[in-house]
């Protein structure tokens, strides 16, 4: 996917663009793979709410985790 994104745009202007570009595609991904639909993924991430598969792998993302 990284591929085609320069092949589209030519290049990644920055190297934290690349980051932020590989980050955000990670994530999706993952979310595709556990059945959650990118749309999906992308409001919940973007209302601060973790999906439920991270949140069972990841006790310490809950809000207010200590």
């Amino acid at each position: 996917m990284t591929k085609v994104q320069q092949k589209i745009s030519g290049c990644f202007r920055s190297e934290e663009g690349a980051r932020a570009f590989s980050l955000i595609r990670s994530y999706l991904l993952t979310c595709q793979k556990n059945k959650i639909a990118s749309g999906e993924a992308l409001t919940q991430i973007l209302n601060g709410e973790w999906p439920d598969f991270l949140l069972e792998k990841f006790k310490s993302l809950e809000v207010g985790a200590e």
